[in-house]
C-alpha cells in the first residue's frame, strides 16, 4: 500500500515525492494576499522539475513576489523533466524575468552550482533561508522533524506538505497545541498523487505509470501544514450533537471524555474531549483551545508524554484501547 511505500522510503531515505501542480494551486490561492513584496523560499526544488517553482512563475507578477529562490539537493533526478544528468546540487534566483512558460522555461542563466549538497541545513542554504519571508516545498519525508524545527528557529512563515501522522511527533505536536503550526484547507481527506522518480520500484497497488513513461503513487494522509492565516481556520465548527455520558465514556486513565468523530463533538459539554487527530482539519482556535494531555492524567494510571497527546496505547475506554486522541475544550 502507499503508506508502506512511505515508510519504506522513511527507512530507505527515497524522499522525492514530487507535487502535482493542481494540489499546489488548490491550497496557496488561499494565502495570496501574504505574499506581495516578499521573497520565496522553495528549499528542496530542482527548478528543472520542480512544480513549486513553476507554480510561482507563472504567479509571480499576479502575486507581487519581490524573488523567487530555490535550492535543491545533489541527488535530484534531472531525467524527469529534462535531458540534463548532472548530479550537482544547484541554486536558482529569479526575479520576474522573461524566461517563457513552465514547464519549459529558459532558465539556463538563471540557475547556478551550490558549493555544497544542497541540504537544507547546509551553511550556504541557511543563508538562503535568511533571506526568505515565506518557505513552500515538500521537504524530505524522512527529515520532517529537522525541517521543521529549523523553520521554527528560524522564525519562517511556511506551507509545506507532508502526512498527517506527523502532529504525534513529540517534535511536532507541541507546536500545534501552542498554535505555532496548524493545517492547511484544501486537503481534509483523501489521497494525492504524486510523481516519482524513475529508478524507484512500483510496489503499491496504487502506483502507475503514465503514456510518457513517468511514475506516480498516491498517497493517503496528505496534508498541507503552514503558519500563514487563512479565512476558513476562523469558521465556527457546527455542532449538532447533544451530550449523553452514555455516548461519550470517559477514559480509564484520563479525566475527559471519548469522542470518536469531529462531527459528533457535542455542542453542550464545556469539559475536556478527547478527538481523532483528523479533528485538526476544522480546528477553530476561537472556538476551542489545544491542551496538553499530561495534565489530565487521573493518578499515575498513565505515563507522562513528551507529545502531550493519549497514544501509545495509553488511552482506554473500559479497557479497550483507542487510536491517537487530541484533547481539547470550549473556549469560554
Amino acid at each position: 500500500m502507499a503508506n508502506n511505500q512511505l515508510s519504506q522510503a522513511k527507512k530507505g531515505k527515497k524522499d522525492e515525492f514530487y507535487t502535482q501542480l493542481a494540489d499546489i494551486d488548490a491550497e496557496l490561492k488561499h494565502y495570496r494576499g501574504h505574499f506581495a513584496g516578499k521573497t520565496v523560499l522553495c528549499n528542496c526544488d530542482d527548478p528543472r522539475m520542480s512544480n513549486f517553482f513553476y507554480y510561482f512563475v507563472l504567479n509571480f507578477h499576479h502575486l507581487g513576489l519581490k524573488k523567487l529562490i530555490t535550492t535543491c539537493y545533489k541527488n535530484q533526478n534531472p531525467d524527469l523533466f529534462s535531458v540534463s544528468a548532472t548530479e550537482q546540487a544547484v541554486y536558482l534566483v529569479y526575479e520576474g524575468e522573461d524566461i517563457g512558460i513552465p514547464p519549459n522555461p529558459n532558465i539556463a542563466g538563471l540557475v547556478h552550482p551550490l558549493k555544497g549538497d544542497g541540504d537544507f541545513r547546509s551553511e550556504e542554504c541557511i543563508e538562503f533561508l535568511k533571506e526568505a519571508d515565506i518557505v513552500v516545498t515538500n521537504p524530505p519525508f524522512s527529515l520532517f522533524r529537522e525541517y521543521i524545527a529549523q523553520l521554527i528557529e528560524y522564525q519562517k512563515k511556511f506551507i509545506i506538505i507532508g502526512n498527517i501522522n506527523a502532529v504525534t511527533y513529540k517534535e511536532i505536536f507541541p507546536f500545534v497545541q501552542s498554535e505555532q503550526i496548524w493545517l492547511g484547507p484544501s486537503i481534509h481527506s483523501g489521497d494525492r498523487e504524486f510523481e516519482i522518480p524513475s529508478s524507484y520500484p512500483l510496489e503499491a497497488a496504487s502506483s502507475r505509470i503514465d503514456g510518457d513513461g513517468r511514475k506516480f503513487i498516491r498517497m493517503k494522509g496528505v496534508r498541507w501544514f503552514t503558519n500563514l492565516d487563512f479565512p476558513q481556520r476562523h469558521q465556527a465548527l457546527i455542532l449538532h450533537k447533544k451530550y449523553r455520558p452514555e455516548e461519550y465514556p470517559h477514559y480509564d486513565n484520563y479525566d475527559a471524555i471519548n469522542v470518536n468523530k469531529t462531527a459528533d463533538i457535542p455542542c453542550d459539554y464545556d469539559g475536556v474531549m478527547g478527538v481523532p487527530i483528523t479533528y485538526l482539519d476544522k480546528h477553530n482556535p476561537d472556538q476551542f483551545e489545544i491542551l496538553d494531555a499530561n495534565d489530565f492524567i487521573i493518578g499515575n494510571r498513565a505515563p507522562q508524554k513528551p507529545h502531550g497527546l493519549i497514544k501509545d496505547k495509553d488511552g482506554s475506554v473500559e479497557g479497550r484501547i483507542v487510536y491517537a486522541r487530541i484533547l481539547i475544550r470550549k473556549r469560554k
